[in-house]
Order: structure tokens, then C-alpha cells, then sequence
């Protein structure tokens, strides 16, 4: 066997300063990196009719976070029926809400309500009566289809009939007008 004329190279055993020296510099690499990064990425909108803005998705307001305006005394308001729509054109859902008293007996009338997101907190608020419990009405059919909340409401045709009897069956509908909610019925009013 033939020895080699060139000493061992001093660099094949490691040393604990090798060490050190491998640490640091890939130390020094990591944290120049961090310091040199790109630009964040930009995307230019086409000026001009072509240019669209995406309309503001957000979810429909919960109306189990809302406090109603609804005298129900030593019992609690119910949310008896629920449907979400964009009832106003601005892209964002709308909730409406059939509430009446939780009351052990009977049949409470039912109240209607229309809940958004508060600008600015997002919170959910009551925004609209769309129908009140002093009409003595109760909310079967109840739809938000277009815009539009449509519902078939019983009722009463005098104060007389007993609330466990409505005796008049109606159709309203409601659309976001110049600002407010306005009511009509598609059809005629007729006894039950």
C-alpha cells in the first residue's frame, strides 16, 4: 500500500469552530432573505365601462342576535320562521324574520322584521316592521323570492271572532321602494 504524498487535508475533521462558522452564515443568510423581499403584487383595473366592482358578499344577519321590538311581557319572543334575500339591490343579504311571544297558550299574533349588518360594526339590527302583532295576524306562506317578501297572513274580520278561529285568509307583499318597505296584495282578501 502506498501512502499519499499530500498530508491529510485538514479540513476533513471537523472541528466544533466548523460548526460555529456553518451556523452563522446560514444565519446570515436566512435574515438577509427576510430582509430583501418582493413587492407585493398589484393588479391594474381596466379603466372604463368594462371595469366592474364584485358586489360585497357577507353573510345574512342572525336574527337569534337581535333584541325585537316586541312587548311580550314574562315570556320571551320566538323566531317562528327565518328566510334571507337581498331585498334592497345593494348586494348584500337581508334576513326577515316571523317573531311572536312564546306565550304556553293560545295563538300570538305574529310580527314581521327585517334585519341587515349596521355599517361600520356589522352587527345585526332591526331595520324594518314589515308587519305588527297589533294586526292580530298570523304568518303561514312566508317567501323572499326577487327582492320581494311574500306571505299569506289569517286573520280576523272583527275583533269579535276568538284568536283560536281566524276567519279571513289575505296575500301581502312587500318590495324595497324609494327608500322604504311598501306593501301590496296580489290578490284579493277573502274569508277562510
Amino acid at each position: 500500500m502506498q501512502q499519499s504524498a499530500v498530508p491529510e487535508l485538514a479540513h476533513t475533521h471537523t472541528r466544533p469552530i466548523h460548526w460555529v462558522a456553518t451556523a452563522t452564515a446560514v444565519a446570515g443568510v436566512v435574515a438577509f432573505s427576510s430582509v430583501l423581499q418582493p413587492n407585493p403584487a398589484t393588479a391594474a383595473q381596466a379603466a372604463g365601462p368594462e371595469a366592474r366592482t364584485a358586489p360585497v358578499v357577507t353573510t345574512a344577519p342572525d336574527p337569534a342576535d337581535v333584541h325585537f321590538p316586541i312587548d311580550c311581557g314574562p315570556v320571551k319572543a320566538k323566531i317562528q320562521k327565518q328566510v334571507s334575500g337581498d331585498l334592497d339591490g345593494d348586494g348584500r343579504p337581508e334576513t326577515v324574520a316571523v317573531v311572536h311571544c312564546d306565550a304556553p297558550m293560545g295563538t300570538p299574533p305574529d310580527a314581521v322584521y327585517v334585519i341587515t349588518r349596521a355599517k361600520g360594526t356589522g352587527e345585526p339590527r332591526v331595520v324594518a316592521t314589515l308587519l305588527s302583532p297589533k294586526t292580530r295576524n298570523t304568518v303561514t306562506d312566508f317567501t323572499v323570492s326577487d327582492g320581494t317578501v311574500l306571505a299569506t297572513l289569517l286573520g280576523y274580520s272583527t275583533s269579535d271572532v276568538p284568536s283560536c278561529c281566524p276567519d279571513v285568509k289575505d296575500k301581502a307583499k312587500w318590495q324595497w321602494k324609494d327608500g322604504a318597505f311598501v306593501r301590496s296584495t296580489p290578490a284579493g282578501t277573502h274569508t277562510v
